[in-house]
């Protein structure tokens, strides 16, 4: 057989639906769940006469969404009727913008990533400089209106739920970057991030605030000639291991069949397809329409968007750090591991509650264990944000600097920040009532040293034998000294003083 190689090329579509208050051209309510068609009205369900209007807020959201992308936004962007029948689509035509999108030659960084063959599971090694990112650019960001929902799940017949048609809708286009699976989904998982930090939407796959459609196909080289497969677009992603693993299955989809029919990319032989989630394949649902096909034109309800200068400047003071280079940063500055940084700026408000207390003296690293390892998981149970829980940064400060100075140990830290949050109690104040304070005083400690030792002749004698069995007993006789003061003795003072009384 021939040599043959191969590359996978993939291009993403990202739907974004913005956390606007009303929908995308008129007043009824975003909002997720409820009794079917009921936040509907005579414009988003397409009646006659009916005007759109404009929803400034989701301009507003797009514009600063293209700008954290490094998007050169246009100063005069227009409305465009996307024109095709489907049960979803009341109107028999989709608002969107076509030749003048909102953002377009952008860029979005992650971070590296590498691919473990077992499973097909993609990870980020860890990152330390902005110099080990991937660029994946960006070619568009334009605006639109969302279609309603189609529901299978009662008898032989579908239903229409129209509560989503026309929620603001902002739809990302990459550049053919993209050449792993898994690499799709750290830009996807990265591009989450972004959005969640902008304020702009709340990203939740499960509620369909996001969603990903794929375009792929392969470039093959046999025989020192270059052969593209017919690209392939697969819609309605809704979970990072959904979009890898389809793309991973099509990959060697088309590979097969290239290598079965030799068929190459020509006019008009995009395919849809689906992802079947249980058998883990892709079905064809139907050939793909070119731009053409959609018959654009200028919507004729909706004057074109201008922007000033000033109007544009002032959206770009409301950018913030994004959360790749924070992780970054928290890396390079605070020394932590690459998964604590990533952990920490997940949410926006996480980091800026993590670095409040810093900001306030407490070792950052403390301040890391304590959030990550109790806050979070706390505020993920109460479904709140850690500031909702009643915590303040000034408090966990105040309490990492106790366990730091030796006065609790971390799993009394731990269990104070509990009761924290439960009290709304300064930390200093649980820990006495808790009993939680450590002993220091080498006196006292010295005392029951003494006691444990003479207790313990066989322990003593293998920590002075030395040799293997020494480490373990000085550990032993650690621990009798941590037990008779119930947990109170400053383990550091106990091990300075078993230093001294023993060699």
């Amino acid at each position: 057989m021939a040599e043959l190689q191969y590359k996978l090329i993939v291009g993403l579509e990202i739907h974004v639906q913005l956390s606007t208050g009303s929908k995308m051209f008129c007043g009824c309510a975003v909002q997720f769940g409820g009794q079917a068609n009921s936040r509907v009205c005579p414009v988003c369900l397409g009646m006659p006469g009916v005007l759109p209007v404009m929803n400034k807020q989701a301009i507003e959201y797009a514009v600063l969404v293209a700008m954290a992308l490094n998007c050169r936004v246009h100063s005069f962007t227009k409305w465009d009727r996307k024109s095709y029948y489907y049960p979803d689509l009341p109107k028999n035509y989709q608002i969107s913008q076509y030749d003048l999108p909102l953002g377009k030659n952008g860029f979005i960084e992650i971070p590296p990533v590498e691919v473990k063959v077992e499973g097909r599971v993609g990870f980020s090694p860890p990152i330390s400089s902005a110099a080990q990112t991937k660029k994946i650019g960006i070619i568009r960001t334009h605006l639109e209106e969302d279609a309603g929902k189609n529901l299978h799940a009662t008898g032989d017949f579908s239903q229409v739920d129209l509560n989503r048609a026309g929620t603001p809708l902002l739809e990302i286009v990459t550049a053919p970057d993209i050449n792993s699976g898994a690499e799709a989904r750290v830009l996807a998982m990265e591009l989450q991030r972004v959005v969640r930090c902008l304020g702009v939407s709340e990203a939740d796959m499960q509620k369909g605030n996001m969603r990903f459609e794929p375009n792929v196909n392969l470039v093959i080289t046999k025989d020192g000639r270059h052969y593209k497969t017919p690209i392939a677009e697969i819609k309605n992603l809704n979970s990072f291991r959904a979009l890898e693993r389809s793309i991973d299955y099509e990959q060697q989809r088309q590979l097969d069949e290239f290598l079965e029919t030799g068929r190459v990319m020509e006019m008009g032989n995009k395919t849809t397809r689906g992802w079947d989630d249980e058998r883990e394949v892709t079905t064809l649902q139907r050939e793909k329409e070119e731009a053409h096909d959609y018959r654009y034109f200028p919507d004729p309800d909706l004057v074109p968007v201008e922007f000033t200068d000033t109007y544009l400047a002032n959206i770009r003071t409301r950018l913030c750090e994004l959360p790749l280079k924070r992780q970054v940063r928290y890396v390079n500055e605070y020394k932590l591991s690459d998964y604590d940084a990533g952990v920490l700026t997940a949410e926006r408000l996480v980091a800026e509650f993590f670095e409040a207390a810093v900001a306030a003296g407490a070792e950052p690293k403390r301040v890391c264990n304590l959030l990550t390892q109790v806050g979070l998981k706390l505020a993920n149970e109460a479904g709140c944000t850690l500031a909702q829980l009643g915590l303040q940064p000034a408090d966990v400060a105040e309490l990492a600097k106790m366990i730091e100075a030796g006065q609790v140990s971390a799993t009394a830290g731990n269990t104070i920040l509990e009761e924290m949050a439960k009290t709304r109690k300064a930390p200093c104040v649980i820990a006495g009532e808790l009993n939680l304070l450590q002993k220091s005083d080498t006196g006292q400690l010295e005392a029951v040293v003494d006691q444990v030792l003479a207790e313990n002749p066989a322990a003593v004698a293998d920590v002075t034998g030395g040799g293997k069995k020494s480490d373990k007993a000085r550990s032993f006789l650690l621990g009798q000294v941590i037990r008779k003061t119930k947990g109170q003795a400053n383990p550091k003072i106990v091990s300075e003083i078993l230093s001294k009384k023993l060699p």
